[in-house]
Parts: C-alpha cells; sequence; structure tokens
C-alpha cells in the first residue's frame, strides 16, 4: 500500500520525473526497437546507479523506503542532477526518513518593519515575496512598473496566480513567458519540499492544476530553484520596451519571505526609460487619486 508519508510521495515524484527527462542515448545505452518509454525504464536506471529494479521501484511508487547518502549519491549520479536538484533529493530524502514530518511554522508571514523602510528608498522597483509566491509588499517604483496591487483582489496577489491569468496581458504577452513561469514553479517546488501539505501551497498548485493545461505540463517536470535571477523585458506603451535584470534576497526567517529586486545598468536607455515609466504613472496615481 502506498505511503501516505507527503515527503516520501514527493522524493518518488521527482525521481520518476528525472528519469523521464533522460533518453538512453543519454546514458549511452541503446534504444532498442518498439519502445514505448521516452525516458529511461526503471531497470536501466536501477542498473546505472547499482540497486536493484524492485528497491528503486518501490522508491518512485512512494512506498515505504529510507534511501541511505550512498544510495542517493549513486542516484544523483545516474540521472544527471546539477547541485541544486541533488540538494532537493537529498532534502526530500532526509524529510521521507523521518516516521512523521516535522511540524511546521505556518504563521502568517510579515514583512518586518526595517525591510519596508528599506523599500520604501530603493531606487529601483522592489517587492517582497512570501515563501509561497504571495505579494507582501512592493515599492512606488515597483508599482509603478507592475501595477497597482490594489487593482487585484487580495488573494489572487500571488505571482504564479497572475503568471496563469489569461486577464493579464502583461503577464502572458511579455517574451520568454515559460521561462519566467518555470522560474516561479521552481520557486514553488522548493517551497513545497520543505512542507507538501502546507494548504496555500495546496490551495495554489489545485487551482492551477485544475485551470491550466500549461501549469500542469511544467509542474509535472519537477523543476526547482533555490535562488533565482535572471533578465525580463517589459511591454510598455508609455515608454517602450525595458529589459531589467532581476535577483532575489532571502530575508530573515527558515523559510522566510524574500525580496525580488529589478536594477538596470546605470545609465542606460533601460533607465532612462525605467525612470521616465515612474514619473508619468507615479503622476497618474497622484492625479486619480486626488479626484
Amino acid at each position: 500500500m502506498d505511503s501516505p508519508h507527503p515527503y516520501v510521495r514527493e522524493l518518488g515524484d521527482f525521481l520518476r520525473a528525472r528519469r523521464g527527462r533522460l533518453s538512453p542515448h543519454d546514458v549511452g545505452l541503446e534504444p532498442g526497437a518498439r519502445r514505448k518509454v521516452t525516458g529511461l525504464r526503471r531497470e536501466e536506471l536501477a542498473l546505472l546507479a547499482g540497486l536493484s529494479t524492485d528497491y528503486y521501484q518501490r522508491m518512485e511508487q512512494g512506498r515505504e523506503v529510507r534511501p541511505s547518502d550512498d544510495v542517493l549519491d549513486a542516484l544523483a549520479v545516474a540521472l544527471g542532477l546539477d547541485d541544486g536538484e541533488r540538494r532537493h533529493l537529498f532534502a526530500l530524502a532526509r524529510a521521507a526518513r523521518r516516521p512523521v514530518p516535522d511540524r511546521m511554522d505556518r504563521r502568517p508571514e510579515r514583512v518586518p518593519e526595517s525591510t519596508r523602510r528599506l523599500l520604501r528608498v530603493m531606487d529601483t522597483p522592489a517587492l517582497v515575496l512570501g515563501r509561497h509566491l504571495d505579494l507582501l509588499d512592493l515599492n512606488p517604483m515597483a508599482e509603478a512598473l507592475l501595477g497597482s496591487p490594489h487593482d487585484y483582489p487580495h488573494d489572487r496577489l500571488n505571482m504564479l496566480l497572475m503568471m496563469f491569468d489569461e486577464t493579464l496581458t502583461t503577464q502572458r504577452n511579455c517574451p520568454h513567458w515559460e521561462q519566467h513561469a518555470m522560474d516561479y514553479i521552481g520557486m514553488m517546488r522548493a517551497a513545497v519540499a520543505t512542507d507538501p501539505t502546507h494548504p496555500r501551497a495546496t490551495s495554489i498548485v489545485g487551482e492551477l492544476s485544475i485551470r491550466s493545461a500549461e501549469f500542469r505540463r511544467l509542474w509535472a517536470r519537477h523543476d526547482v530553484r533555490e535562488s533565482v535571477s535572471g533578465t525580463k523585458a517589459f511591454h510598455l506603451p508609455e515608454v517602450g520596451d525595458v529589459v531589467l535584470d532581476w535577483d532575489t534576497y532571502p530575508l530573515p526567517g527558515n523559510p522566510g519571505p524574500f525580496m525580488l529586486v529589478y536594477t538596470a545598468e546605470a545609465d542606460s536607455a533601460d533607465a532612462d526609460r525605467l525612470r521616465l515609466l515612474y514619473s508619468l504613472r507615479a503622476k497618474h496615481s497622484w492625479t486619480s487619486r486626488q479626484d
């Protein structure tokens, strides 16, 4: 019978997704004729890792298995995991070894007052996100860039929910949309690994799994992001395209909120457009409030 232990299930799903990512050619095997699976078979992966097929199958199926660190090392090598994926594998497996999951801190996430002050004095768009990508706070420059949070229901202020919202064309029409979606999904995967049954995580993932085939496809890849940075282009009618670098910075707590900051190179055209956008939208916002 399958184990109800959430970490065991998450471990099995991760292994299955990573096995499906590999082809026989990737590991020097002949694919052979009449092959029914695109990835490696269980017996092939078990052979590469030096495990019995039965033992590996029980791991994937989420039955009670307590893999040693040596077994995990062998699996990480066989699956070709990078450093972040390897740490994710070990974290899931070590949590699965415990007979009962640790009691997690599920108190509401709060932004320290000192962080709120920092946001207000930063001369670049910055926002604070919770562990499940809920928007907790943002500064005026981020509001000018991304839009006012007051225009969206409070419980929908979540980067994943907004990313897959068909009505938000500013999110859906950005270049490299799928890569940006995968960044957020990878961060959510990392959060789920720390507490697979957290109500906020299950609510967001459950809703998106029901209403978005794109989300189901990307979520099934089991990609994980520990810390994320990248570049994002914004199509802004007032000033044209603006390309910004973005980075994430953890705040106190384990796990805790983190800050996401957009920057442009000093004195660049992107920096000039960002500042012009802020002046235009801040003036409009101020005028609207006066009315």
